[in-house]
């Protein structure tokens, strides 16, 4: 499988590299985002590891322009930039995974592999899950056409929930991708934010979309209900 590589940071796109073959990818390296959105437009990628922080053009405005060109190869953003609202940014421009800087490489390499498995696939404006709906945009988020007021976190949770519905996702997963690797408070934290999204989400309207998952975690039903 061909990956792309596109760092400014030489020495660690240069370790990046080493690494990646050794793992058996081959590898192409961008040290701007002029020369990493030519490249990934113009090869077929399995996967392409994009930082934030490019000369030329960053890493949003590499990630943007390539989903607005069609090219759907998938993106595995990395940054030093550990806040939420900098990966909902990503993650809304159509990124696929987020990794913070500095990150263990045989768990980089896992979600390496892991959206090469899943290949290159559209992902709609709005998300949808039956008649729950998620609107990364804005996030707003609608069962029908009634808005449910959802909170900045709230809408973060949701977001990755329904953007992998049908997954079981564990708290640790949950906190690393809505908080950051340097959270250092109480997990249980997950819990009280599933529990609030069930009182706006379900409850309401008889339903039951977020469930627990016994020693998983929380997954939300791919229909909505």
């Amino acid at each position: 499988m061909r990956v792309l590589v596109v760092e400014d940071e030489v020495r660690l796109a240069a370790g990046l590299r080493t690494g990646l073959e050794a793992e058996g990818f081959a590898v192409d390296v961008a040290h701007d985002g002029v020369d990493g959105l030519w490249l990934a437009q113009e090869n077929p990628y399995a996967v392409v590891l994009l930082d934030l922080m490019l000369p030329g053009l960053d890493g949003y405005q590499v990630c943007r322009r390539l989903r607005e060109a069609g090219c759907w190869v998938p993106v595995l953003m990395l940054t030093a930039l550990g806040e939420p609202e900098d990966q909902v940014e990503g993650l809304e421009l159509g990124a696929d995974d987020y990794v913070t800087k500095p990150f263990a490489f045989p768990v980089l390499v896992a979600r390496v592999r892991a959206l090469a498995r899943r290949g290159e696939r559209e992902r709609p404006v709005v998300l949808t899950a039956g008649d729950l709906t998620f609107d990364p945009a804005s996030r707003v988020a609608r069962r029908g056409d009634q808005d449910l007021g959802l909170t900045a976190r709230e809408a973060a949770v949701l977001h990755l929930l329904i953007r992998r519905a049908g997954e079981a996702l564990s708290k640790r997963e949950i906190l690393a991708d809505v908080w950051d690797d340097d959270f250092d408070g109480d997990p249980n934290i997950v819990e009280v934010y599933v529990r609030r999204l069930r009182l706006k989400v379900d409850e309401p309207f008889g339903r039951s979309a977020i469930r627990t998952v016994r020693g998983a975690g929380y997954l939300l039903d791919g229909q909505g209900g």
